[in-house]
């Protein structure tokens, strides 16, 4: 009986090419699995052109909900953000589809798993960590470290010799990832990092702040413990309601990000991000925590949510630390549960009005007019030992000419 490899399968030109490269390299049989983690049409066609190329079959796993409801909804409860505008797209994605590789190649018995992502960059990393947690045992395939192809020119003349038709041609377009939460766009232009994007060429799920419209969009959204339960006051699941502000956010230029970010392999690389309704949840999610969580522990999650960032950017979300921060991240969300109003402007995300039963500002203590709850004159002495250190520093000084 012949070795399986299961191949995480996108039907693009890598994975086209991999399907006859494993064959002829390892004599196995090829199991492609393609994960659907929200990227709609991409997936048209898929059966057809895997068991054309030489898969024995094709399984396609709709991971969507659990994609969103247990990676993204954490990741952005977190506050979790790469280098101040990444969120995370890509990053998040792939440790479910791993983990759906993993359990089908056991589900088949195959002794290895294949993927295309190249040895530059992030996805290596993200997709074999998460396989090493889940499956030790399982060998992992990665032929952009192994094969002579250099380039897609090379791809698409290996295809051409076995007369196995590509899906693009050369040069035709940007390097795309596309799920539910966002779509990445690379290559082309954007490989110099002077150049302005060409956003009515490049953009596909927004428009540019530009071409927004001249009148604001308010949207609604109720949290329950963190959670994203209703938009505009109809209940609906997360990722249908992601859907629904990708269309209001996109319309409204929101969630654009140009960035020059570090890869997980130490180089820089250049990538335009559109993330609409993901940009919204998050601005929605942090205006009811302003309002719900107590100084120390905002400010405490605020530094957690740089090492969370990094965890899910380098593909360790199976790992204790991310796990642990997960627990912190959710004691903090107990009292996160209330309404968020936002006015969608032209790119920009303005908060308009937030409610909680669990609101900690109190209009009483918070008001010019003196309330019960407060007394000024109980100030003076706050401020005498709150700057007692700088008090006793500056006379030190005074006695001390040499200190400067």
């Amino acid at each position: 009986m012949k070795e399986k490899v299961v191949l995480a399968y996108s039907g693009g030109l890598d994975t086209t090419v991999i399907i006859p490269w494993l064959k002829e390299n390892y004599d196995c049989e090829v199991i492609a699995v393609c994960v659907n983690v929200g990227q709609g049409k991409e997936i048209d066609g898929l059966e057809e052109r895997a068991l054309s190329t030489g898969a024995s079959k094709l399984y396609i796993e709709d991971v969507t909900d659990e994609f969103i409801d247990d990676y993204v909804i954490p990741t952005m409860q977190a506050g979790a953000i790469y280098e101040r505008k990444y969120l995370l797209g890509t990053s998040m994605a792939r440790p479910p589809i791993a983990k759906r590789l993993v359990e089908i190649a056991l589900q088949e018995g195959a002794t290895s798993i294949c993927h295309g992502a190249t040895g530059k960059g992030n996805d290596q990393v993200r997709f074999e960590l998460t396989v090493k947690a889940l499956a030790p045992q399982i060998r992992i395939i990665a032929p952009w470290r192994i094969w002579d192809i250099q380039s897609r020119e090379d791809a698409i003349a290996y295809l051409d010799a076995r007369n196995i038709p590509a899906p693009m041609k050369k040069g035709d377009t940007y390097s795309r990832d596309r799920n539910l939460w966002h779509l990445s766009h690379e290559g082309l232009e954007l490989e110099d990092p002077a150049c302005e994007p060409n956003y009515d060429k490049l953009l596909q799920m927004s428009v540019s702040p530009e071409k927004a419209p001249d009148a604001p969009t308010y949207v609604e959204i109720e949290f329950e413990k963190g959670f994203p339960v209703k938009l505009n006051g109809n209940s609906m699941k997360a990722s249908e309601m992601l859907e629904a502000l990708n269309e209001i956010g996109g319309k409204n230029g929101i969630g654009i990000v140009d960035i020059v970010e570090n890869r997980v392999v130490g180089m820089k690389s250049r990538g335009v991000y559109e993330t609409p309704g993901g940009a919204i949840l998050y601005a929605a999610h942090q205006e009811l925590e302003y309002l719900c969580l107590d100084k120390q522990t905002l400010a405490y999650k605020n530094t957690l949510s740089i090492k969370f960032a990094e965890l899910v950017y380098s593909g360790e979300w199976f790992t204790p630390l991310r796990e642990a921060l997960t627990a912190f991240v959710d004691s903090t969300q107990q009292t996160i549960t209330g309404t968020v109003k936002l006015k969608l402007y032209k790119g920009n995300i303005i908060p308009a009005g937030a409610t909680s039963k669990y609101s900690l500002y109190n209009e009483s203590i918070a008001s010019f007019t003196t309330g019960e709850l407060y007394n000024h004159h109980d100030a003076e002495g706050f401020i005498n030992l709150f700057g007692l250190p700088l008090k006793v520093r500056a006379m030190m000084k005074q006695a001390n000419e040499d200190v400067k």
